[in-house]
């Protein structure tokens, strides 16, 4: 297993007061800890932490609905990118979309709290080749919310990671919010976030909560479809409601100056997959 760690060198006002004294707190914690690693199954910190990467998933985002804020029925705007011509495709009641062009990255709004099962194809190198890993939100951002579409959390696939898979390992990526008192002064490209791979003994979840504020667990394995239609429920854990984002309102957004207000008459959206 190999885990990995995405933090997003974009910027978003507004946080949740709770989930930035939640973060800034463990970042305390951590400073205090022993600059050396921990030797593998060690726990020199004493903390017992109830949730982790290795959770099965849907477990952290259930337990960050039962906290404060407002996650619960909120669609958060994510970004598909892969390299080269890779394809992504999400499904609604079961059913793969056809894919995104290799040029036009996939954009949707995914619910906090859901587990989203989608395709990878047109893997370079792999052509033929097919991986379907689940995508976990378990918190959202906070821009102003005319703006959201336009600072989605950027999911992010390397050559790497997919050849890992198709050899059957399990790459867990953690993607995370930079704690902005202490984010690296690296000068960063929003389609290039920054990547840390970690020893396969630690938790990239408490990492991640160390370093800024978890979003998202994105697990990568050799998984296939079932072949028995009574098991696609649970491969696609309950078919979870998502929202298609056009390439028009991703430029409409863009073109907003950030001191603008809103319009009177947002564009209303409904779930691709609502009855």
């Amino acid at each position: 297993m190999r885990a990995r760690l995405n933090g997003p060198t974009w910027r978003c006002g507004g946080f949740a007061g709770i989930s930035l004294v939640l973060s800034l707190i463990s970042a305390e914690v951590w400073a205090q800890l022993p600059t050396d690693l921990p030797a593998p199954g060690g726990n020199p910190s004493g903390i017992h932490r109830i949730l982790s990467a290795d959770s099965p998933p849907g477990v952290v985002g259930a337990a960050r609905l039962q906290r404060v804020g407002a996650v619960a029925g909120y669609f958060q705007p994510v970004v598909f990118r892969g390299p080269g011509s890779t394809s992504f495709a999400l499904a609604i009641d079961g059913v793969f979309q056809p894919p995104n062009d290799a040029d036009k990255p996939l954009h949707a709004g995914l619910l906090v709290g859901g587990v989203y099962r989608f395709r990878i194809t047109s893997i370079p190198g792999y052509e033929g080749e097919e991986l379907f890993p689940t995508l976990e939100l378990i918190d959202r951002t906070y821009p102003p919310h005319h703006l959201a579409v336009r600072h989605p959390i950027p999911i992010e696939l390397e050559l790497d990671d997919l050849r890992d898979a198709l050899a059957g390992q399990l790459v867990t990526r953690v993607i995370y919010l930079e704690d902005r008192s202490s984010a690296l002064p690296i000068e960063k490209r929003p389609e290039m976030p920054m990547t840390l791979d970690i020893p396969a003994y630690q938790d990239p979840l408490a990492v991640a909560d160390s370093l800024g504020r978890p979003v998202a667990i994105l697990r990568i394995g050799s998984v296939l479809p079932p072949t028995h239609d009574s098991l696609m429920p649970q491969f696609f854990f309950g078919y979870p409601a998502w929202v298609f984002i056009p390439a028009e309102a991703i430029a409409a957004a863009a073109a907003i100056e950030p001191t603008e207000q809103p319009k009177p008459e947002p564009i209303a959206t409904q779930p691709a997959n609502a009855p």
